[in-house]
């Protein structure tokens, strides 16, 4: 835990967002980042996200069901919807979401939202069919895949 939080201070001090994690295996990292969103323009470019990519090159594989992560902070849903993508089992968070909150950086939300019917969310889906000669991805996905 103290490396992750030693990389969101040191992210912070080099102008970034105070986020950092680390992904360790076996009692050793494989992983680790911060968050660099406003410094890549990169909304996705949170620092659990960018754990979780080098553990995943590192070991060759997008199952990281034998690995912990470490937090600086208590993931926001996309996140934590990697971790679960990635199969994290065990996750540990220095400071909880309601910290967060207490200095402008909240990510309620975001859980709002994704807790809502889909016909009351901010964003609303409009589903646009190809036309009948496009191969259906899916299908030719499951093809290959056999």
């Amino acid at each position: 835990m103290s490396r992750a939080v030693e990389l969101a201070r040191n992210n912070v001090l080099s102008g970034g967002e105070p986020f950092g994690a680390v992904i360790v295996k076996d009692g050793k990292i494989i992983g680790e980042g911060v968050n660099r969103v406003s410094a890549e323009h990169d909304p996705t470019a949170h620092a659990e996200i960018a754990a979780i990519r080098e553990a995943c090159k590192q070991l060759g594989t997008t199952d990281l069901s034998d690995c912990e992560i470490y937090a600086s902070g208590e993931p926001c849903p996309m996140c934590l919807s990697t971790m679960y993508w990635a199969n994290v089992k065990t996750a540990y968070i220095a400071y909880t979401a309601d910290d967060a909150a207490e200095v402008g950086l909240s990510s309620a939300y975001y859980y709002e939202q994704l807790a809502l019917p889909k016909a009351e969310r901010a964003i609303q889906y409009e589903q646009i069919k190809p036309n009948d000669k496009t191969e259906h991805p899916y299908r030719l996905w499951q093809e290959k895949t056999r």
